[in-house]
């Protein structure tokens, strides 16, 4: 009997721990995103991680010049770059400042105002190489009297995103005529599918166009560039009845765009790099197209009942894998927002950063800062991935470290250390972009050191520890060279020479910039410890700067953003921007230079007095991650929801944070890795939620979330 009642309870439990599990389909469905008017802020993408494709209220990019200022209809992928060509023969030596720190001279990569020769090398590099956009692929609709269509001739419109799917329905009107759209994205493939439905196709008034830009060669691109003195070409060939590819040749990069349909059409040219696929005798129309570098072995294409497929079946892979989180009983208003931020902030950052190259902050929408990743900004892109359980989306990008590591390493030779310096503003291929502010940072230094412990927690096996132990140790190298010597106070220190997280300081008068002393710190510790689990000698160095390394500074009881900054807090230039020394125990744990009192003291001071409307996107996310540390949750929540313009999210999802900047993913990524470590906690935290207020107001299920440091 005794058997039996055991086996009840056993049955009985596991099936009262099925039924606490997340119903993650019903998590994710209700917050698809519902357009229903023409907004150019509410453009929807679909994508793989390396390759997306937005749209506008037609399913397709039927009005990019009108949504150029909104969230822009691109299309981009991790491998389209270009260079202008070098006509002037400029060098890279020609960007190059020498400047003085610890007595000697150190060249760095910046803006130079004069003479015209240097200026015009340094703008060459800045621009080159750039994203590109692809192409864009719309809809050419004539109304009646054979006008073409203008947003306004849009009418009834109801469009989905379905998040479980990675599919957008589209419907909308043209004079009472219907048009249905479905659109996809391959998951293995940079292609779109598109199936689309309308007696406008019979009536042979509604056309699919494919138009390629020219790039601008400017800090933003919204593909809406028509026009260019560039010789470059667009040739269209046919396959057969249902299959043509248009070659399109730049300075340094050729590619193709295949198309293949489903009915009775037929693709043709309609001006240079403009092309038009017409159909007749059907109302239905299958598309897929696809885009590849021109290879010797092209990549084949697929239906689109192939590429719906691959987007229902590589959605629902994503959405059943990592953690979850369901806010669904909560009492506080605001639960049911912060829910759909988290959804749709992941649908975001799986579709647009998780490629095999980091991501620029844009993501695969459009260009800022010509396309290029900064590697500061790929902790905020990256790290949620790990502790949302979902490792490998971080780890595609982690291989580009080792494919761009000698020439980190030779900007380290170059300006005297030892180890790899990590570049700042880069390319693919790992160069250099001149800057007066990047160039000086040094807080992505220890990044790397984060991502293989991210690793290693994922794996703790010795391949792991093999696998990213040269780039740690020599990430660690650079970091001790770096660190100068201060013979008169026994101490190491951070610059001058340095700007910090928070760009507010001159680099040649900064030094021991808080949040970088404490990442040192940690960075180290891990270091050496990996030398340890290798049974490698750990050097001297290292332990010597761990040992000796600058104290946080501190005035009036709070900690300063650098030493050198006295009056952090009473001039009001350096109340804005990143207010970074939160990142000292928020993006940091607790490590041997903190004093928790006077972190508290701090946190309320930048809480109070800090200029908020002049901050990033993920600033609050921090702001947030230090204040669950402090055993703050109220401020927690309260500082995920602080009402500042750089906080707001779009109808889709995205981080808007100004007219040139309508999309940020490091705000997203923020949120995630924020709302990971409120569920799951950090090292030695062993409170459910810690970062919930626990007054009965939140109501937090989670599961399969990984502790932060």
């Amino acid at each position: 009997m005794k058997k039996y009642q055991l086996i009840i309870a056993f049955v009985f439990s596991m099936s009262l721990s099925a039924q606490q599990k997340i119903d993650r389909k019903a998590l994710v469905t209700r917050h698809n995103v519902q357009i229903t008017s023409i907004d150019t802020l509410a453009s929807l993408t679909v994508g793989n991680g390396s390759f997306a494709f937005t749209v506008d209220a037609t399913g397709l990019q039927t009005f990019p010049k009108f949504y150029e200022n909104g969230i822009p209809l691109g299309t981009q992928s991790e491998w389209g770059w270009d260079s202008y060509k070098n006509t002037e023969h400029y060098k890279f030596s020609e960007t190059l400042k020498d400047y003085q720190q610890y007595g000697r001279n150190v060249s760095y990569t910046v803006q130079i105002k004069e003479p015209k020769r240097k200026v015009d090398a340094v703008n060459w590099f800045r621009q080159n190489p750039h994203l590109l956009q692809l192409g864009n692929l719309g809809f050419e609709i004539t109304k009646k009297d054979r006008s073409l269509v203008k947003p306004q001739d849009i009418k009834s419109i109801s469009q989905k995103l379905n998040l479980w799917t990675g599919e957008i329905e589209s419907y909308f009107e043209v004079e009472g005529t219907p048009v249905t759209v479905f659109t996809a994205s391959h998951q293995k493939k940079d292609a779109i599918g598109v199936k689309v439905k309308s007696d406008l196709l019979l009536q042979k008034r509604l056309k699919i166009s494919l138009r390629i830009p020219f790039p601008t060669g400017d800090w933003a691109d919204m593909g809406t560039k028509w026009e260019g003195t560039q010789d470059y070409k667009s040739t269209l060939t046919e396959k057969s009845k249902n299959e043509a590819v248009v070659t399109h040749v730049m300075d340094s990069i050729s590619y193709n765009i295949s198309l293949n349909w489903k009915g009775n059409a037929k693709a043709k040219k309609a001006a240079d790099h403009y092309f038009v696929i017409e159909s007749s005798d059907t109302n239905t129309l299958e598309l897929s197209c696809l885009f590849a570098l021109k290879e010797k072995k092209p990549t084949a294409n697929s239906s689109f009942s192939d590429i719906e497929n691959s987007s229902i079946k590589g959605w629902e892979e994503f959405w059943k894998s990592g953690a979850a989180v369901d806010f669904s009983g909560s009492t506080d208003p605001r639960a049911k927002e912060l829910e759909r931020r988290v959804i749709l902030s992941q649908y975001l950052t799986k579709v647009q950063c998780t490629g095999k190259v980091p991501p620029q902050e844009t993501g695969l929408t459009y260009n800022s800062w010509y396309g290029k990743p900064h590697l500061e900004m790929h902790w905020w892109h990256g790290v949620h991935f790990a502790l949302w359980n979902r490792p490998e989306l971080l780890e595609n990008s982690l291989p580009w470290y080792q494919k761009v590591f000698e020439k980190a390493k030779g900007i380290a030779k170059r300006q005297g250390f030892e180890g790899a310096r990590w570049q700042k503003m880069t390319d693919p291929d790992g160069n250099e972009s001149p800057s007066s502010i990047g160039s000086f940072l040094i807080w992505q230094q220890p990044h790397f050191i984060t991502y293989a412990e991210l690793m290693y927690r994922a794996k703790p096996t010795s391949t792991t520890l093999n696998l990213y132990s040269e780039r740690v140790f020599e990430t660690a190298n650079f970091m001790a060279s770096f660190a100068n010597y201060d013979a008169k106070n026994d101490r190491y220190v951070l610059g001058p020479g340095v700007i910090p997280a928070q760009e507010r300081f001159k680099a040649i008068e900064t030094f021991n910039p808080t949040y970088e002393l404490a990442y040192w710190n940690w960075a180290l510790k891990t270091a050496i410890a990996w030398k340890k689990k290798l049974n490698q000698k750990v050097p001297e160095k290292w332990e010597t700067v761990l040992a000796k390394l600058s104290p946080l500074p501190i005035a009036n009881q709070v900690y300063l953003a650098t030493e050198s900054a006295t009056d952090s807090y009473t001039n009001p230039e350096f109340k804005t921007d990143h207010p970074s020394v939160l990142g000292t125990f928020g993006m940091l744990p607790e490590t041997s230079l903190l004093n928790k009192k006077i972190m508290k003291n701090t946190f309320d001071l930048v809480w109070d007095t800090w200029s908020w409307d002049k901050t990033w996107g993920w600033d609050f996310p921090m702001t947030a991650m230090s204040a669950a540390r402090l055993q703050m949750p109220e401020k927690a929540i309260d500082a995920l929801f602080m009402n500042v313009k750089t906080n707001t999210y779009l109808k889709n999802g995205h981080n808007y944070q100004a007219e040139r900047l309508t999309l940020y993913l490091p705000g997203n990524g923020g949120l995630l890795t924020a709302v990971a470590m409120m569920c799951a906690g950090w090292d030695g935290s062993t409170e459910q939620n810690p970062g919930f207020p626990k007054d009965g107001s939140w109501k937090v299920q989670s599961e399969g979330f990984k502790k932060m440091f």
